[in-house]
């Protein structure tokens, strides 16, 4: 048991293993977030990305290994999704899912009704508190002057910024996005690695993803797994530059 002091990590995963009927999704998976870091997560498919996103969010218990949040404060194996949610984990799927026949501003309500905690009963004690906090996120996500557009007829890249601004209202510490930029057009692509950045000044933020003009623009440090570990680390010259990284991942 790790000493609770010991890590200035927001997130903090040592050792972590995990299996599936004899297949090792995770191989002694170690890797941490510094509080304020936006990381990006690479790696052929099956390297164990979807995997990690789902321990880091109480959704596959480890079988071995270390997963702590904020400094080591919260032992995540030993706490379910919702409570990890209410901790202020938040995850963005690779497929959008927002409600269609609702607006842009109903969506964004929707998402606040769903954050039962003590803090959010607290928090929202005014509609005018409330609607502040949706402006604020519109106008982030840059979707202001869609509020009254209903969701169904956004663009594919709108509807993945529509998913994260409702993450966003939620106010989570750290945010984890699952391929944000698929299927976007290369306009979409750089505006949203522009709103990860104006994200990021607030948050920490761990993206993963394949497109790698997209990491190339987000210009963070990269980890690169394969076989449910991580290969190598580093700037993303470093990473694509690495003669494993080439020979598993870029040089198919």
């Amino acid at each position: 048991m790790m000493d609770k002091q010991t890590t200035s990590a927001l997130l903090y995963l040592d050792g972590v293993s995990v299996s599936f009927d004899g297949f090792k999704a995770l191989n002694e998976l170690s890797f941490i977030v510094e509080p304020g870091e936006m990381r990006a997560i690479i790696g052929p498919n099956g390297a164990g990305k979807t995997t990690m996103m789902d321990v880091i969010t109480g959704k596959t218990r480890p079988d071995e290994g270390d997963v702590y949040f904020q400094e080591g404060q919260f032992d995540l194996t030993k706490l379910d999704e919702t409570e990890i949610a209410t901790l202020g984990i938040g995850r963005k799927f690779q497929k959008p899912t927002v409600f269609e026949m609702h607006t842009v501003e109903d969506n964004l309500q929707l998402s606040l009704k769903n954050d039962r905690s003590v803090r959010a009963t607290l928090f929202w004690q005014s509609s005018a508190e409330q609607e502040k906090r949706i402006d604020d996120v519109l106008d982030i996500v840059r979707l202001k002057h869609l509020r009254q557009r209903v969701a169904g007829s956004l663009s594919h890249g709108q509807k993945q910024w529509l998913e994260i601004a409702m993450l966003l209202a939620q106010d989570p510490k750290l945010l984890l996005v699952d391929e944000p930029v698929a299927g976007m057009t290369d306009v979409e692509t750089m505006q949203t690695a522009e709103l990860l950045r104006e994200i990021n000044k607030t948050k920490t933020v761990v993206v993963v993803e394949h497109d790698m003009a997209f990491v190339r623009e987000l210009g963070v440090k990269v980890t690169c797994l394969h076989e449910g570990s991580v290969l190598a680390e580093g700037t993303i010259d470093d990473v694509s530059t690495n003669d494993r990284v080439v020979e598993v991942y870029l040089g198919r």
